[in-house]
């Protein structure tokens, strides 16, 4: 099983996406929260230069947004 963590904000809708798509693919993934914890914001920003969410790393894969295309490859998930 692949690690898979998402770097979120509460009020952002693709992240939203991006969580339901993992729920429906039984996809385990830990959730960061940047809009509540700066070290993880931080974390992000040094990772990604950039602010923009959902960042989702899947082992030392990073995408930037919900590209379900790029999760399914790296995840070998079947659309």
């Amino acid at each position: 099983m692949a690690k898979v963590e998402i770097y979120t904000t509460p009020w952002c809708a693709y992240c939203k996406m991006a969580k339901e798509y993992f729920k429906k693919n039984n996809v385990e993934y830990t959730e960061h929260d940047v809009a509540n914890d700066a070290a993880k914001r931080q974390e992000m920003i040094d990772k990604t230069h950039q602010m923009g969410v959902p960042v989702i790393i899947i082992d030392s894969q990073i995408i930037i947004g919900f590209d379900r295309g790029k999760i399914d490859e790296l995840l070998g998930l079947k659309t």
